[in-house]
């Protein structure tokens, strides 16, 4: 039996304007502290005084999700906060004050929240970006982050995913899986987490959906589903629209900026908890 493997894509080459601002538009936003909305094709970024206290895209699940996912918070906690707030950004303040559960933990779901949701609002759009002045969102105790912050995670985020995987067309199609045989020689078993994104894969779902299935945070299942790809156990749907050749990769940034090393520590907070 002659067994036909994937090959892997090529390796695109480095662009020196990878490393330029993400949204020019959003850069100019923070250095004059605007106060708003700024809405892009794939996300919604909430700006106060110049920070982005809170994020949405319809490709990432909600921070009512991450909080409720796992027994964090009781979802009829949530759903009368929300009741009695104006988004989930001021129900989560709600929350807050009633310390209905660990600060740690609603500080932690809130940046994951926004970090993901930032991910693909901050991505390659064919449309621009439209800003609108609004005086709704604001500083408020849950932890704000600079645009400048945001745009590094970002940039690192899609570095890692090129070093896993680097055809960006597993992050949309919906998947298959692939011909066991096609697998490399010598792959790893499937690890407990990746084995619950590939239970889902079923050439209906892309990865977006698996991660709301699963109530994770969307970018960690990009990362689970590349990891998939590279080893032979998945693969986008053959009928899937075809893809143009994978962006060149970011150059890394350091991480340095206080509100990554918050992340960190909130993190190590929660599971010591």
């Amino acid at each position: 039996m002659t067994t036909v493997r994937t090959p892997a894509p090529p390796l695109a080459v480095r662009d020196k304007a990878a490393t330029r601002a993400l949204s020019p538009m959003l850069t100019r936003l923070a250095e004059d502290r605007a106060t708003g909305v700024l809405d892009r094709e794939h996300g919604t970024l909430y700006l106060a005084e110049g920070r982005v206290v809170h994020a949405e895209s319809h490709l990432a699940p909600g921070l009512d999700v991450l909080l409720t996912a796992h027994g964090t918070l009781a979802a009829g906690a949530w759903r009368r906060a929300a009741a009695e707030a104006a988004g989930p950004l001021k129900a989560a303040e709600l929350l807050w004050q009633a310390a209905l559960l660990p600060a740690g933990a609603l500080e932690l779901c809130h940046l994951d929240a926004l970090y993901d949701a930032g991910f693909f609002a901050l991505a390659p759009s064919s449309t621009p970006g439209r800003f609108r002045c609004d005086s709704t969102p604001r500083l408020g105790p849950l932890p704000s982050v600079p645009v400048a912050a945001l745009e590094r995670e970002t940039l690192r985020r899609r570095l890692l995913l090129h070093r896993l995987w680097p055809d960006p067309a597993a992050d949309s199609a919906p998947l298959i899986r692939a011909d066991p045989a096609a697998a490399p020689a010598g792959t790893a078993p499937v690890a407990p987490r990746q084995r619950a994104v590939l239970d889902r894969v079923d050439g209906v779902r892309t990865a977006t959906e698996i991660a709301r299935n699963l109530r994770r945070q969307a970018f960690h299942t990009l990362v689970d589903v590349r990891r998939l790809a590279a080893a032979g156990h998945i693969t986008p749907h053959p009928l899937a629209p075809l893809r143009t050749a994978p962006p060149p990769p970011p150059s890394p940034l350091p991480v340095t900026n206080p509100d990554i090393a918050l992340l960190k520590r909130l993190r190590d907070a929660l599971e010591a908890l």
